[in-house]
């Protein structure tokens, strides 16, 4: 049996967390301050919910794909597939603010609208820093989470304590792939006369994701170029720029990648997901033969699950999103990317084990990985 030792074992300690909160607000025990997560007491409980919900603890991938999605749809590049989509919110105001193409907001906004979801639970940026998580029940509240940040905040405690307290029944969640991953373990129900309400996550919304930085570098790097109080938004785009990008009110201003990667998050070195594999849909920014001036407009979203398949079939019915035809090459690219990560990955899981053949958290999937 686990204990929940376990984590600051086999997680803390080993740099193996992600920071997505999934072990707090469950007992007061973990706790959070500037993307660390923090034991305050110990504990000798062997059936915690905390290790058993978190990304990082050991999990069968496989059985939990199989539980959750067509095994008709699943892909050892990508995880489950059901379509590529290019897309675009079809309100002006809503790209105004967007990180891209404003996709997963309107996707939030027409899901609460029809009832999909009576909430949400989002990561508010802030420009990109000082994240936080946030329970949205309104599309002012959606809008508001607008954009995106590197730096990684514990949403899934805020996920936690609107289970616990029972009054939303209809959650939707939207996270980078260590956090859905996590929603997936927690539906899944380990400690079934436990499971703090999971039946009431309604819709997983995933994005696509590199890695996260150092909570304190990010903020420090961004002071040195910027006025970090009107940095509205941040953005890496694609490789051949090698930059980090700053928009402060009208100007943009752009960081060399060199002195960014230097900020990754241990943790983010052993993820092998790159496109959120466990949710219903998943978004990122596009990438197409346009180029970067157009492709930032755009979104490029992988549905998953019927459920997601439903949404953006909604989204399509009712003009919310636009569209637009996917390169022949599109989902090529992905697939290579996809693979290129779950690669290093590995590389780095088998670096801290010293053992080729000991995938670390992975080991009970590791038929998912094989060749590669």
């Amino acid at each position: 049996m686990l204990s929940t030792f376990a984590l600051d074992t086999q997680v803390i300690q080993p740099e193996l967390c992600t920071g997505c909160g999934a072990c707090q607000s469950l007992c007061p025990y973990w706790g959070s301050h500037e993307g660390r997560t923090l034991c305050f007491f110990d504990c000798e409980r062997t059936d915690g919910r905390c290790q058993q919900f978190c990304p990082r603890m050991p999990s069968d991938l496989d059985a939990l794909r199989k539980k959750f999605f067509s095994e008709d749809t699943l892909t050892q590049e990508i995880g489950p597939f059901r379509g590529l989509y290019l897309t675009r919110a079809a309100d002006p105001g809503i790209r105004r603010h967007a990180q891209h193409g404003g996709t997963m907001t309107a996707l939030l906004e027409l899901a609460l609208k029809e009832g999909l979801i009576d909430s949400a639970v989002l990561t508010k940026s802030e420009g990109g820093l000082n994240t936080r998580g946030v329970l949205a029940v309104t599309p002012e509240d959606i809008r508001s989470c607008s954009g995106s940040s590197f730096q990684i905040a514990p949403t899934l405690a805020v996920l936690n304590e609107a289970l616990k307290a029972d009054k939303y029944h209809k959650i939707g969640v939207v996270g980078t792939p260590c956090k859905t991953l996590a929603v997936y373990k927690m539906m899944a129900k380990p400690l079934p006369d436990n499971d703090n309400n999971a039946d009431h996550i309604g819709l997983v919304l995933g994005l696509f994701c590199g890695w996260g930085l150092d909570w304190n570098g990010i903020h420090d790097l961004t002071a040195k170029y910027a006025d970090a109080d009107k940095v509205s938004h941040m953005d890496i785009p694609p490789s051949k720029y090698h930059s980090l990008v700053l928009r402060e009110e009208n100007k943009e201003i752009s960081v060399n990648l060199d002195e960014v990667t230097p900020l990754v998050r241990p943790a983010c070195h052993g993820c092998t997901d790159m496109t959120a594999e466990f949710c219903d849909l998943s978004v990122g920014g596009a990438r197409s033969a346009d180029g970067w001036d157009i492709d930032k407009g755009w979104n490029q979203v992988i549905v998953r699950s019927e459920k997601g398949e439903q949404l953006l079939k909604l989204a399509r019915e009712k003009g919310i999103l636009e569209f637009k035809e996917v390169p022949e090459t599109g989902l090529d690219k992905i697939k290579n990317a996809s693979l290129g990560k779950k690669r290093s990955g590995l590389k780095y899981l088998r670096s801290l084990t010293g053992n080729a053949d000991d995938l670390g958290y992975l080991n009970p999937s590791a038929k998912l990985f094989e060749n590669l």
